[in-house]
């Protein structure tokens, strides 16, 4: 077959340039990111409860719909968060490679199998089910010199002009708004001027629905009419309410001597805001901050780009004053990443390229290796889009390993052609003719052989699977293209190319004579150690336990954490802190940091717990966006050490600080994330006290660092107990008292209004005054069947308790998370192994620890990479035996394998590194 392509060199040449051409159109459409498609898909369960307390949620709404989940086909794991804000969030999370849009329509279905056991307003509020975006590609902050423009206005803003045209941008899979402040009717009621009038809640409520609604009146003359009728007239009648002052005018009651009685009269009415617990602040000034997410197998680059100047477009649009800026965007790091690693592969093309050069001492012949690489790495792209992957780290790190790989079968091929011209004096196609009857067959070999040693990593699943799959089957391409190009085009430049005159300068006489010297001594050992059989074997064995010990004591991990450009601060004050508290903590955080020469940007969320996953008046995050690696001295790791010290010097709580994780969307913070769950216990107080137990064992631990929860069930709380059998005597209907404090301490949602084309609730809740203290409890008044209006204070009574703002649960159990990483020198693999043995030591009886995010997917690699070396080496040696027909061959070829593991665990202990995801690769 080589013959035909030595003497047509021009369809040789064909050949090489489709592979080429098609290597190009597909490099324009491979997608761009950091790592492949590697973080588990996720559905995000969300639902409301006005006023109810976490634990309320946890047994009402959490329970019955996680009951539900398990069975899910994929499903890995689920996690719900529920505040006292009256907020549900359950997180399913599934097996890489399945189906999102499946598992969130199986999810669906378990909800609503659910549904029937929710409370009403939990149903009537809704139930959202979505495929969640674990990727933050970016945050666009909305801000504004102007003060007319606060967050409301900026909130609702975003929502109505720019949302929608982001989330129309290729590559973007969702944008939303931090703590989105969409417009709702608020009704602030006035409860002593209602005990006045004998107004309750329910009369507001009912007179808002029957003259807040919308009503289809019918038409006139519509079939079947009279056989004269001409025309059909439709009847349009007064709809929903538009602005406060219609809402102000909603008649209440229109009987009694005190005549017509308004809305207005009891209540202050605006319009206002859904739900005022987060607030958001870049550089210490307001705005409203979107996180856009990139879609699956979107090009983050180009997305990243995409949306700048969408919104640079946008931007021309906005009322005078206000601005927006980007305080987070994780492009940066994939282009910085993507320019590096582009940077070592010409470098790794150049080196290679001087080596060849050295050895073959001729410039004729390293052209056709410079030729024949960039063919066999350019039409690797091809096989990357064939394969649906994306260009991305591990893709990239395959091809600059796939150099020196590739380079091999040009080298073998040349030096063959080169060898026969100058032993049998042949001209060039002669020679190449020749050589390739004689070296074809071992270049397939070498093709099958390598194949043999990658392709079998991409029937591997999970994480890992996921990594060395990318990695894997790109080398394999690589080297399958080399294969091609060395038995077409290779043979056919070197039959045009080759001189047989070939002369070299002086000055490679005197590398050839130290290279020769060097040949010459490792024959003598070779030969030496032939002779001495005993100690040869001796020598083997001894490098094979070093191995094996080398490979059990080399400290492992994961992924190693990176400097990608920002880090995350959490912020937590003492519980039951109100949110302006929290602002004021966070503010004296950032504007401490501030000072680093560092930092470019800090962008805060006041609310919102990134560890727990919810709405916390006393908690906060911050992202600290620092400035581009060439234009800073300071690592992420200092940022992070300093913002650790302003931390701790908070008089009003603290804050500590992390690097964000290695993969987006494999837990929340660096850390590593473990659950200890209850597993019959409901009381999350004896959960706290196991919680603790844990903690002080794992303080005690030197080779443990950064111990730490948010689990805070010990939160100032009320509990109001009502005397029902009083109540029921006074003729009060028990379900009337925990309606109205629904309506005036919580929030009653009534019905809807309409706003520039949107739809926003109405909301009934007392004036900020009247809920401030507990004693307002027992100031609310409730109306008895005789008509008298009685405080709840003559039928209930007020105690002090203690309870939680959150609760998360693990898998259908009450759980609390615990932060946790390794000391300085300590591999996340013996941190993982240390913790689960202080785990096993100090747990009480009934409790048990879960892992999950990174250090979950660690545990389920487990010995991944050692299944993964070992059947590789099996086909190798198979394969050989095929070749050679024989067994013993590939069994002296297989024997190199300790020698070369050896050496590569003693460089990796040297330099103080783990056996991490690259070091397995």
């Amino acid at each position: 077959m080589s013959k035909f392509f030595i003497t047509r060199p021009i369809f040789a040449a064909v050949i090489s340039i489709i592979i080429v051409l098609a290597g190009i159109a597909a490099a324009f459409k491979l997608s761009i990111a950091q790592y492949p498609q590697i973080a588990p898909p996720t559905v995000v369960i969300t639902a409301s409860y006005p006023g109810a307390s976490a634990e309320t949620l946890s047994k009402t709404v959490a329970g019955p719909i996680e009951e539900q989940l398990s069975g899910v086909e994929g499903l890995l794991y689920f996690n719900s968060s529920t505040d006292s804000s009256g907020t549900l969030n359950i997180t399913a999370t599934f097996e890489i490679g399945t189906n999102i849009d499946q598992a969130t329509f199986n999810v669906s279905n378990r909800v609503n199998i659910a549904s029937p056991r929710l409370p009403e307003m939990v149903r009537r509020t809704g139930v959202i089910v979505q495929k969640k975006s674990n990727d933050i590609l970016l945050v666009v902050m909305l801000t504004s010199k102007d003060k007319q423009f606060d967050p409301l206005y900026l909130s609702n803003y975003a929502t109505l002009n720019v949302l929608d045209e982001i989330k129309r941008v290729k590559g973007v899979g969702d944008a939303n708004i931090f703590g989105a402040r969409d417009y709702s009717m608020r009704i602030w009621l006035k409860p002593d001027r209602m005990a006045q009038l004998g107004v309750t809640t329910s009369d507001i409520a009912t007179a808002i629905q029957s003259q807040n609604a919308q009503y289809a009146a019918g038409k006139i003359g519509q079939e079947p009419s009279v056989t004269d009728q001409q025309l059909v007239y439709t009847v349009n009648a007064k709809g929903r309410l538009l602005d406060p002052n219609e809402f102000g005018n909603i008649i209440v009651r229109a009987e009694g001597p005190n005549g017509i009685l308004y809305l207005k009269d009891i209540a202050r009415i605006e319009l206002g805001a859904q739900t005022y617990d987060i607030n958001t602040t870049l550089n210490g000034k307001p705005g409203v901050g979107i996180p856009i997410f990139l879609q699956t197998g979107a090009n983050a680059l180009d997305t990243a780009k995409g949306i700048k100047e969408k919104m640079a477009e946008l931007k021309e649009r906005f009322p005078k004053g206000m601005d927006f800026e980007i305080p987070y965007d994780t492009s940066n790091f994939v282009k910085a990443s993507m320019k590096e690693v582009f940077k070592t592969l010409g470098e790794a093309m150049l080196l290679v390229v001087i080596v060849v050069f050295l050895f073959l001492q001729n410039w004729r012949a390293t052209l056709i290796p410079i030729i024949a690489v960039p063919i066999s790495l350019i039409g690797t792209f091809a096989g990357l889009y064939l394969f649906g992957f994306s260009i991305n780290t591990l893709t990239l790190f395959a091809m600059v390993l796939s150099i020196g790989i590739v380079v091999d079968d040009a080298i073998v091929v040349l030096e063959n052609i080169e060898r026969l011209m100058s032993e049998e004096k042949l001209s060039p196609i002669k020679a190449a003719i020749k050589s390739m009857e004689q070296v074809a067959a071992a270049v397939v070999a070498i093709v099958l052989v390598l194949c043999a040693v990658f392709v079998p990593v991409a029937f591997m699943g999970g994480i890992a699977g996921e990594l060395y799959r990318q990695f894997a089957v790109t080398v394999a391409i690589a080297v399958v293209i080399s294969g091609i190009v060395a038995l077409t085009l290779t043979p056919a430049l070197c039959a045009i190319i080759l001189n047989p005159n070939n002369l070299h300068a002086k000055f490679f006489d005197h590398f050839n004579n130290g290279f020769h010297r060097l040949t010459h001594f490792y024959i003598k050992v070779v030969n030496s150690t032939l002779h001495h059989r005993l100690i040869g074997g001796i020598v083997f064995v001894g490098i094979v336990i070093a191995s094996i010990f080398l490979f059990k004591f080399t400290p492992t991990s994961f992924i190693p954490p990176e400097d990608q450009g920002y880090v995350i601060t959490a912020v937590m004050l003492p519980d039951g802190a109100t949110i302006s508290r929290t602002s004021k903590t966070t503010e004296a955080v950032r504007s401490a940091i501030a000072t680093d020469p560092a930092s470019t940007f800090q962008f805060a969320v006041n609310g919102y717990d990134l560890i727990g996953g919810g709405n916390k008046s006393n908690a906060a995050t911050m992202f600290v966006r620092l400035k581009d690696w060439a234009e800073r001295k300071s690592s992420a790791g200092d940022i992070v050490k300093k913002l650790f010290g302003i931390g701790m010097m908070q008089p009003d709580g603290l804050a500590i600080a992390f690097n964000p994780p290695s993969i987006r969307g494999l837990g929340s913070s660096g850390s590593m994330e473990v659950y200890i769950q209850s597993r019959s216990d409901t009381n999350p107080l004896h959960l706290f006290a196991a919680v603790n137990l844990f903690m002080e064992a794992l303080k005690k631990e030197p080779r443990l660092t950064g111990i730490n929860t948010f689990f805070r069930p010990t939160v100032p709380q009320l509990f109001i107990e009502v005397d029902e059998s009083k109540a029921i005597s006074l003729g009060i209907p028990i379900s009337s008292i925990y309606d109205t404090l629904q309506s005036t301490m919580g929030s009653l949602y009534v019905n809807d209004f309409n706003k520039s084309g949107r739809t926003y609730r109405v909301q009934l809740q007392a004036e900020a005054p009247y809920r401030m203290k507990p004693d307002d409890l027992g100031k609310v008044y409730v109306r008895s069947k005789t008509g008298a209006m009685i405080p709840l204070s003559a039928v209930s009574s007020v105690n002090s308790i203690i309870g939680a703002e959150q609760l998360e649960r693990f898998n259908g159990l009450l759980s609390a998370k615990v932060l946790a990483g390794g000391a300085p020198g300590v591999s996340s693999g013996d941190a993982i192994k240390l913790i689960e043995k202080i785990a096993k030591e100090s747990l009480p009886e009934g409790y048990q620890m879960a892992w999950t995010g990174q250090a979950y997917q660690e545990k389920r690699t487990g010995s991944a990479a050692l299944f993964a070396f070992g059947f590789a080496i099996i086909m190798v040696f198979l394969i050989l035996a095929a070749q050679f027909e024989t067994w013993a061959l590939p069994l002296a070829v297989i024997m190199a394998v300790p020698f070369a593991l050896t050496g590569a665990l003693i460089a990796v202990m040297v330099r103080g590194m783990p056996n991490d995801i690259y070091f397995q690769i």
